[in-house]
């Protein structure tokens, strides 16, 4: 029922291409796997599809909470579950589309996520000896004190807080992200150079403003709930939420977005590029997304 998963970096097309291979296969729905799709209100930073594209072809997983609200990876594996059964109820197929690893992850691997446990949290954050915290994971759980360095704090007190809360041992909730099992999900990586990604990058932040993007962040900003720590710390919308509330340049924010976003985009093609079933696509700057599409089925034909 899942065709495949369409994957890259921000700004690498691979919207353009899903939306494509959707248009000339009715049957095919798509399913975002974008952390920041999922907030109601962030529509034109997060690069969501248009209402043209969302009425051309069926997508999902977008707009699922207000954006005050946290989302996290167990939540997007419950959604994710829920799209695919109605998109196989409807005996349509689903392709996946988007740029966050771990989401990806959660959805080709099925990683079984720890719950949050803040009583035990508390209690651990409250002793701030390090190395001490370790010992105590030592004693806990020696397999997980073995996958993380005495002075990463914050890798330790998440294993602790899993390891009291819940009373199993951290470790065991799987390998973890260091192991990629097979998968029967073809998973296709849109790859671009590094000059041509920046350009794109740089003419979508211009788009994006020409498109109202600052007045987007206005409203965000005077929603009387205001925004989640999660979606405040969105690229684009952390810079421009400081022009709208602290009265920083419009000029310097946008070039500090750039800037941000193109080092984002390092880290997840380092991220990306770790993951060894992921069959590459080298897309041509001057190319049309037809001959995207064309390499696509030549990935996905049988052998």
């Amino acid at each position: 029922m899942v065709v495949a998963a369409v994957v890259g970096v921000t700004a690498s097309g691979k919207s353009s291409l899903a939306l494509a291979l959707a248009r000339r296969d009715p049957s095919i729905e798509l399913v975002s796997v974008d952390s920041m799709q999922v907030y109601r209100g962030m529509d034109i930073g997060a690069a969501k599809p248009t209402a043209a594209e969302q009425a051309e072809v069926r997508h999902h997983l977008l707009d699922l909470v207000e954006p005050d609200e946290e989302y996290t990876v167990a939540r997007f594996q419950r959604d994710l579950a829920d799209a695919l059964a109605d998109i196989d109820q409807r005996g349509a197929s689903a392709l996946l589309v988007g740029g966050t690893g771990l989401y990806l992850r959660a959805a080709t691997d099925g990683l079984e996520i720890p719950g949050r446990f803040p009583d035990a949290r508390a209690e651990i954050e409250a002793d701030l000896d390090t190395e001490a915290l370790h010992r105590r994971l030592v004693d806990l759980d020696p397999v997980a004190a073995t996958r993380m360095e005495p002075t990463n704090r914050r890798r330790i007190v998440r294993a602790l807080e899993v390891t009291v809360g819940s009373g199993r041992p951290f470790s065991s909730y799987g390998g973890g992200l260091t192991d990629y099992p097979a998968t029967t999900m073809p998973l296709i990586g849109l790859r671009r150079s590094r000059p041509d990604l920046d350009a794109r990058i740089e003419q979508r932040y211009a788009a994006q403003l020409e498109a109202g993007f600052l007045d987007e962040v206005r409203s965000l900003a005077d929603r009387p709930a205001g925004l989640s720590r999660t979606a405040r710390q969105a690229l684009g919308y952390r810079e421009l939420l400081r022009v709208v509330e602290e009265g920083d340049d419009l000029d310097e924010m946008v070039a500090l977005a750039i800037t941000r976003t193109k080092q984002f985009a390092r880290k997840q093609e380092r991220w990306f590029r770790r993951d060894p079933r992921i069959r590459w696509l080298d897309a041509d700057p001057d190319g049309a997304v037809d001959d995207l599409v064309a390499a696509v089925d030549a990935v996905l034909a049988p052998p």
